[in-house]
């Protein structure tokens, strides 16, 4: 199934592509196409989730601020408000499932036998 994104106009087979937020595959990617002689993958990774966190923050502070706007009567725009508080859900279950990942990749690695 294809989505309209409204931003673009353009459509959008997976909903996380809208976002624009990295999957995991991506971060990995990413993080090699980064990693130079001096600078090491897991940190590249590391940065890429970090920048993760900080477009869900930006999605989650866009949906208080038009939450705010409503309440102050600036905005009259439920659609508005409705689109923000999704993008803030999706985008922050999404940063829990790969912080959850993460841990259980950590967990996995710590009790390897050696």
């Amino acid at each position: 199934m294809e989505y309209m994104d409204t931003a673009t106009g353009n459509l959008v087979s997976n909903p996380i592509d809208r976002l624009n937020v990295r999957t995991g595959k991506e971060i990995s990617r990413f993080a090699a196409e980064k990693a130079s002689g001096t600078e090491d993958l897991f940190g590249s990774i590391f940065g890429a989730a970090l920048s993760n966190i900080n477009t869900t923050n930006k999605y989650l502070s866009d949906a208080e601020n038009e939450e705010i706007k409503l309440a102050m009567g600036q905005s009259t725009s439920t659609h508005d408000l409705a689109i923000a508080l999704q993008k803030a859900s999706t985008a922050l279950q999404y940063t829990v499932t790969l912080k959850n990942s993460i841990i259980e990749a950590y967990r996995a690695i710590i009790n390897m036998q050696i």
